[in-house]
């Protein structure tokens, strides 16, 4: 009998790059507030996305006047994103093991990917390593929804908060939006 050998990224995202900026999409991220959210200080120069996707977020960072570096494990978001923020840094890479040095980035930011990790403790404590003092999740409400998965695959407010006292950090925001809910995590 052949043992099954499971990718440690199975999730990985095969459908249209298209699909995942349509405006209804963008609408229901709630793009602009998130990003309005994110940067609640001055002081921010520089931005880690972890699961970059199509660069949805790093473009609004931009906008904004963020220097933007991203990781996705999938290489085709990876060029997605390059045609979008031409001047990002984007590299394939895993959010358990991120390609930059410790305290990187003013700001590291999670769109709809924590839920996703197979490793979600040690995905936090890699975002802690290169952050200077903040970190951004915007992840699903745990409550069945219309869109995104199913309430097994989301996270419960509790967990989150639990693996925030693990990576020493004091503070944490709990933001509900229209349909995601963003967690503000600072030193």
């Amino acid at each position: 009998m052949r043992k099954k050998v499971i990718s440690l990224h199975e999730k990985l995202y095969n459908g249209d790059i298209e699909r995942l900026r349509t405006p209804e999409r963008v609408a229901r991220l709630e793009v602009e507030r998130v990003v309005a959210l994110c940067l609640d200080a001055t002081d921010l120069k520089s931005v880690l996305e972890v699961g970059i996707g199509s660069g949805l977020f790093a473009e609004a960072f931009v906008q904004h006047g963020l220097e933007v570096a991203g990781v996705d494990v999938n290489p085709e978001m990876i060029v997605a994103a390059r045609r979008f923020v031409p001047k990002g840094d984007f590299r394939e890479a895993t959010a358990e093991v991120l390609p930059y040095p410790d305290d990187s980035f003013d700001l590291v930011f999670f769109g709809l990917v924590l839920h996703e990790s197979d490793e979600q403790l040690k995905v936090l404590q890699e975002a802690r390593r290169v952050s200077r003092h903040r970190i951004r999740i915007l992840e699903w409400p745990y409550q069945e929804g219309e869109f995104g998965p199913p309430l097994a695959h989301r996270l419960k407010p509790t967990e989150i908060a639990d693996m925030v006292k693990m990576i020493d950090f004091t503070h944490l925001e709990n933001i509900p939006l229209t349909h995601m809910v963003l967690y503000r995590l600072t030193v």
